[in-house]
């Protein structure tokens, strides 16, 4: 056989780099998986690791943010009368929204709250884990639906309040979509309230493929919403609508009045966060456009 005779017999059997076996392991009869373990978090919750949190969220991130952004926060006086835990809920459109909502939460629930992070993303390089574990609290979920671990549900236990984004990933394109029902059974199967949160403008300031906010303190909106209790006998799927038609709702007060929204929300009129059925440029360009800081005047009544 000649040399090129080989090259071609080479070539025609594949070229595999250190001689690898082309067929995957998933192809494979009686290969066995190794257990996936959840990267430890534990340590993120010490008292020495919430001392060098809270420093570095009002020290450092909030000074950061009102740098950035122009921020306006709506609903605090909720948390007069909420005792924890609880699981907050909040649309996802961007990287801004974990550090919007533990940069505006009160002082005494920023120093016991912890927040999902996909596992898979966050979770994936040892520098990013202990990053997000140390500013964020973070712990691992896996957003494709295996390897739920019970770290969720001993964080209650303890005392902790859950940040949860149920829509799983980050919106494409700034409206909001499916909310998968994550939140709304662990709130049923420990009994805790679920605290909605709408955030407006985060997608206009930093949307997906940005790393940093843009320029000109673009206006961002955080809307903390009245608690949700689960009902005696409410199954997760009736709970997880109620928990969405709330956020709709806080985004459409935003956008309009508080008066105003709440009659379309009684009248089920409430318009679609999920945004216009238009071509794909057209909802990134509504989304981009952001909210408006106007002066408004005081409330006589919330």
């Amino acid at each position: 056989m000649t040399g090129i005779q080989q090259d071609l017999t080479s070539l025609s059997r594949g070229w595999r780099w250190g001689h690898r076996k082309l067929p995957p392991h998933s192809a494979e009869p009686h290969h066995s998986f190794g257990e996936r373990r959840e990267f430890p978090t534990d340590w993120a919750r010490s008292r020495p690791a919430r001392a060098a949190r809270e420093a570095i969220l009002r020290g450092g991130l909030t000074p950061l943010m009102h740098r950035e952004t122009t921020m306006r926060v709506d609903g605090l006086d909720v948390f007069d009368d909420l005792e924890g835990p609880v699981v907050i809920v909040a649309n996802h459109t961007s990287h801004l929204d974990t550090a919007l909502l533990l940069t505006t939460l009160p002082a005494r629930w920023q120093r016991k709250v912890t927040v999902g992070a996909a596992a898979d993303y966050f979770f994936d390089a040892w520098w990013r884990a202990i990053g997000s574990a140390l500013v964020f609290a973070t712990f691992p979920i896996e957003r494709h639906g295996h390897g739920l671990s019970d770290t969720p549900a001993k964080l209650i236990a303890d005392g902790w309040s859950i940040v949860m984004f149920p829509e799983g990933t980050r919106s494409p394109d700034g409206w909001t979509r499916r909310f998968r029902p994550g939140a709304a059974a662990l709130a049923i199967t420990h009994n805790v309230p679920i605290l909605p949160v709408g955030i407006r403008g985060s997608y206009a300031a930093m949307p997906k493929g940005r790393s940093w906010p843009r320029p000109g303190r673009p206006p961002v909106h955080v809307r903390y919403g009245r608690p949700i209790q689960p009902r005696e006998g409410e199954g997760t799927l009736e709970l997880n609508a109620r928990v969405a038609a709330s956020i709709e709702t806080l985004l459409d007060e935003d956008a309009t009045n508080w008066y105003g929204a709440a009659l379309r929300a009684a009248a089920k009129q409430t318009p679609a966060s999920s945004g216009p059925q238009v071509a794909e440029w057209r909802r990134v360009w509504a989304s981009t456009a952001g909210p408006r800081n106007t002066p408004t005047r005081s409330k006589a009544w919330r």
